[in-house]
């Protein structure tokens, strides 16, 4: 594909990018490059080649769970200033 100086004035304006015409020649050309190196990549045999999400395996570890007793609900709520029904009371702040 062909990239010219109108193609990526065109672009440029859907981006909301302002390019002079050195810069558009430029751009221009290092996109030509860019699309010949796809087009090379493109040209790979892949087919016995397995997809990978990482270079490196990845696995996820997790932990086991683990019930364990929790803190006694009353002995929390020693410290709350206001408390009511089990729970801290808190100012209402959304009406």
């Amino acid at each position: 594909m062909k990239i010219t100086k109108h193609t990526v004035d065109y672009v440029a304006n859907l981006a909301r990018l302002n390019f002079n015409d050195e810069e558009a020649l430029k751009l221009s050309a290092q996109m030509e490059d860019i699309l010949a190196y796809m087009d090379k990549l493109n040209s790979l045999n892949t087919e016995n080649v397995i997809p990978m999400e990482h270079v490196k395996p990845v696995s996820n570890i997790f932990r086991k769970d683990m019930v364990s007793p929790s803190f006694d609900r009353e002995q929390i709520l020693r410290n709350a200033p206001v408390k009511e029904d089990g729970a801290f009371k808190v100012p209402k702040i959304v009406e």
